[in-house]
């Protein structure tokens, strides 16, 4: 069986969600061929980074691309529109038409099915995240052959939202912990002042970026009894504008003033790698944010939170924000320093408790490594038998 991962985004944020379970496979000797596709350099670096050895010899990596017209196109679109992302599946129909099984992160991939008839391809959604935005419980999750979920929580929603059927889920844990340790250190922190992480979500009917954003920034500029990562989802900045097809919003995200960047209690990461390697929630203290699933990677060890709601959402009961159950509610940057001393005060009696059992609805972690759950779901999907757990090769290339 010839099984592909497909990593076709502009950012890696999605390449730890997935490709431990190609490692896991690999390292299983189920006999597969397996493939790993990347769409740009960097996510080809980031495989490899990742990669623990195994790229380029128990696991192929495969580069697609666009042809010169698409290339063309993608030029004039990509400044707006995520134009590359959507043209590499009618490029590459050949490369896709050769697998056996696709193991995806995101849903565009979809299109392979819905645009280009691709019926005998077996499409498996890794997901990538635990949160609780709507969009993540949409019919199109419906459209998988298979769906790879993290815990209950997911699983219910879907069922229940998505229709999916359940003998087409499968819980497996969360394999970004297999590779990323959600109990590592962060960078050094300095002075011992509360580490507050500030991580807004990009999509502009959601975020609290775009209506008090900068409100927030000014707040930590002038209380230095914290300190601030401001860490908004990679995709925040990484074009000029921002697109949401939820609800067909567009927005600018806009340039970060030099009075932010030169305040000393404020560090400022508008999507490097460490963005996406857990470094950021490791460190904080605190969380403070919208609507990001980041949340629940910073709340696998519970700590306060603070949420922002600049849209006035009616959010008490609605299962798309549960995560704002897990600390203080505010509207705007004006309520920030009382909101943070409840969070801090109330946290032991009040939110942990909360937090514990939102984190235990969320994740279902087994002594089983997640990844080696999700490979043995594959390859019990391709008709294989895999080891018992434990008695896995353990192989790895220099």
């Amino acid at each position: 069986m010839r099984i592909g991962f497909l990593f076709n985004h502009d950012q890696v944020h999605q390449v730890a969600h997935a490709l431990p379970i190609a490692l896991a496979l690999a390292r299983a000797g189920t006999g597969d061929e397996i493939l790993v596709a990347t769409t740009n350099d960097r996510l080809a670096a980031e495989v490899i980074r990742l990669g623990q050895g195994l790229i380029g010899h128990e696991i192929t990596l495969v580069k697609l691309g666009l042809s010169p017209r698409s290339r063309l196109a993608a030029g004039l679109l990509e400044r707006a529109v995520p134009a590359t992302k959507l043209l590499i599946y009618r490029d590459n129909l050949d490369f896709f038409r050769s697998l056996d099984m696709l193991v995806v992160a995101e849903k565009t991939s979809l299109v392979l099915k819905t645009r280009y008839g691709l019926d005998r391809l077996r499409i498996v959604h890794t997901r990538h995240g635990a949160g609780d935005r709507a969009i993540g419980f949409d019919k199109a999750s419906a459209g998988f052959d298979h769906v790879l979920v993290s815990g209950h929580k997911i699983r219910d929603r879907l069922v229940a939202e998505a229709k999916v059927d359940p003998t087409r889920i499968s819980i497996v844990g969360y394999p970004k912990f297999d590779i990323v340790d959600p109990y590592q250190g962060g960078f050094a922190r300095g002075d011992g002042r509360p580490v507050v992480l500030y991580n807004p979500h990009p999509s502009p009917h959601l975020s609290s970026w775009f209506k008090i954003g900068r409100q927030v920034l000014d707040w930590f500029v002038a209380h230095e009894d914290y300190q601030l990562i401001f860490a908004p989802h990679v995709m925040l900045f990484e074009r000029p504008f921002v697109l949401t097809v939820d609800r067909m919003r567009i927005d600018r995200p806009g340039r970060i003033a030099e009075r932010y960047l030169r305040a000393p209690n404020i560090r400022i990461d508008l999507g490097s790698r460490a963005s996406t390697t857990m470094a950021y929630t490791n460190a904080a203290d605190i969380y403070l944010g919208d609507v990001s699933s980041q949340v629940y990677e910073f709340l696998h060890r519970p700590r306060p939170c603070v949420f922002l709601n600049p849209h006035g959402v009616d959010w008490a009961g609605d299962a798309n924000y549960a995560h704002w159950q897990a600390g203080p509610v505010i509207a705007g940057a004006g309520d920030l320093g009382e909101a943070l001393r409840a969070a801090q005060d109330r946290h032991a009696d009040l939110y942990r408790p909360i937090q514990q059992r939102m984190v235990d609805y969320s994740f279902d972690l087994t002594d089983e490594p997640s990844a080696m759950r999700a490979a043995r779901v594959l390859a019990g999907l391709c008709g294989h038998a895999m080891p018992a757990h434990g008695q896995e090769r353990r192989r790895v290339h220099a």
